[in-house]
């Protein structure tokens, strides 16, 4: 069931990936979760958590400046 739901998820790349899609990782929101996958192995493992623990991930990236250092425009 949960390789059906992933199968039908609608992806979601990067605005700044290259068109190669290199170093990219896609994200896709399903229901209660967040789905992580490499976008050069859509059919490869992918990390699923909860909408808190990914709000949470963002807010640790943003607290330490990551977000700052990838978007330095601000622009996400």
């Amino acid at each position: 069931m949960e390789n059906m739901i992933l199968h039908e998820a609608a992806w979601r790349r990067a605005s700044r990936s290259t068109a190669e899609g290199d170093n990219c990782v896609e994200i896709a929101g399903i229901s209660q979760v967040v789905a992580f996958r490499d976008s050069k192995d859509p059919d490869g493992p992918r990390i699923i958590i909860s909408h808190g623990a990914f709000r949470h991930f963002v807010s640790a990236l943003i607290n330490l400046g990551a977000l700052d250092r990838a978007w330095p425009n601000g622009s996400l």
